[in-house]
Order: structure tokens, then sequence, then C-alpha cells
């Protein structure tokens, strides 16, 4: 059971206790067991194989944060000391390392030169733990025996603006659960509306937000891409008529709503077969 969704007293003071909570539990399950609408809303527990599959995928996106963290704390160490120009993701960092002047045209402190190889070594690490991830990834989804869900990652990577890595994120956040209806997709990733209605105010909230964060970010994102290699596709055309000339805010409104239909087209693809108008496939 959702905890969020149990309906609760909204008073300022009120008594709290197990038992009091235990009673609204279970009056709230035997309701939902009723077949009452609304009551409360039942987590499907994912299978213990989908949910392991989805560890390298989120690995690397810490791996990835760890790796911007180290680039930043060197870029800081050498701007304390005016040493600029130096980029440590590229092959010679180290050889480059020793050709650095201070502010004051003399070499690196001595210290500070040991802390940044050290930043290095820990830059090296990540760097190649990443490789191995992608390694990894990119072996599951182009060998022979290819399963139900390597088989869907397959059918988004031939899309034009869909990567490896943006296919790989999609099927194993999302397209692996079972859903009722599409209302129940949008929902679990967090772009459902929000509306407020009471008297005579009425208003949009925006977008929950409530659902899988990883798979908004990377449905925005995608709806960025997607209007640029598939300006042709029906859910381009769809944006560029609603939203007009107009900039600004409204256009970053409509990319939330772009991403939303885009979910729901990707998703229908990859379970019924249903091509969206005008999409473009990569050349073989």
């Amino acid at each position: 059971m959702q905890p969020s969704s149990v309906p609760v007293d909204r008073r300022m003071r009120r008594a709290k206790s197990d038992r009091i909570d235990a009673d609204m539990l279970l009056r709230t399950l035997l309701a939902w067991l009723r077949g009452e609408p609304r009551v409360c809303s039942m987590v499907p527990v994912p299978d213990e194989a989908v949910e392991d599959a989805r560890r390298p995928i989120r690995e690397r996106e810490e791996l990835i944060r760890a790796r911007v963290a180290l680039v930043n704390r060197i870029e800081a160490v050498l701007t304390v000391l005016g040493a600029g120009d130096y980029n440590p993701l590229r092959r010679d960092c180290r050889e480059r390392l020793g050709q650095l002047r201070t502010a004051l045209d003399q070499p690196l402190p001595p210290h500070a030169r040991a802390q940044i190889e050290r930043l290095l070594d820990r830059l090296d690490l990540i760097r190649q733990q990443v490789a191995d991830l992608e390694a990894q990834r990119d072996q599951a989804v182009e060998g022979e025996a290819a399963g139900r869900t390597e088989q869907m990652i397959q059918r988004l990577a031939r899309l034009r603006g869909i990567g490896v890595q943006t296919a790989t994120v999609l099927v194993h956040e999302a397209f692996v659960r079972r859903f009722r209806n599409a209302r129940a997709l949008g929902s679990y990733a967090g772009l459902t509306g929000t509306p407020y209605s009471s008297g005579g105010t009425q208003r949009e909230q925006g977008i929950s937000k409530d659902g899988n964060r990883r798979l908004r970010a990377t449905l925005v994102e995608l709806a960025w891409m997607w209007l640029r290699y598939q300006p042709g596709c029906a859910l381009s055309r769809w944006f560029h008529d609603r939203l007009g000339g107009s900039r600004g805010r409204l256009r970053k409104v409509m990319i939330v709503a772009l991403a939303r239909k885009l979910l729901i087209a990707l998703w229908r693809y990859i379970q019924d077969g249903a091509v969206p108008q005008g999409m473009e496939l990569k050349p073989a």
C-alpha cells in the first residue's frame, strides 16, 4: 500500500498512535478489497530479476556524478593557484600537469600537485568503471541470444534520436513493467497534470512529479532530441503547431507535454507495434 495515498485527518492537532494507524490501515484495506474507487493505491512489487537489472544504469549515473565532482575539485584547486586551461579528461592530462604555471609564473606547489595526482587516480578508476559498465551494456544489447528486454532495447535504439543509453533507461525503468493503460504509465513517470478547481478558482498546478525521476529526466531530454532528429514525425508537428512562434516559459511547458506523448507513443510501439506517423529509422 502506498502510504501517501491513504487519506488522513488534516486537523492541526489530532491523536496519533500505533493502534489508530493500524485501525486506519485495516479500514482502508477492507474498503479497497470491497472495490471502492480511489481509496488508496497499491504498489506493484517488481520481480527480483527486473529490479536487479536496473542496477548497472543507476550505478553508471552515480559514477557520472562522481566524475563531475572530481573534475570540479581539480579545477577548483587550479583556480585558487591561478592556473587554468587544463582538462583532466584528456589522455595527456598527467603530462600537461607538469607544464602548468601559477599566476606568479611558478610551478605548481608540491602538495597541490600531489593532491591533483591523487584526484586523477580516483578519476581514472571511475572512468574505467564507467567504460566497463558501458561495454557490458552494449554487449547485452548486441548479443545474439537476446531476451525480451534486450529486444525492446534494440527496437528503440533503431529509431533516430534514441541512443543505446536512452533506450536502456526507458526499458529498464518503465517498459519492463506492466501498466493498465496509458494514464497509469504517465502517472508512474510523474507527468500527469494536477488541476485545482474549487468554487470559482480554477488553475493548473503543473505536473505531479511523483513518479520515477530518472525516467522523467530522460524523457524531457529525449523530447528535445526528438524535435531535432524526427522533424517529420506527427509528434514534432503537433509541438510546433501548438507552440506557434512563442518562446520562453511556454516552450518549456510544451516540451514536457511532448515528453508525455512520446512516452505513450514509444510504449505502444514496444507493446503493440504501433508506429507513430512519420517516425524514421536509422539508416542500416
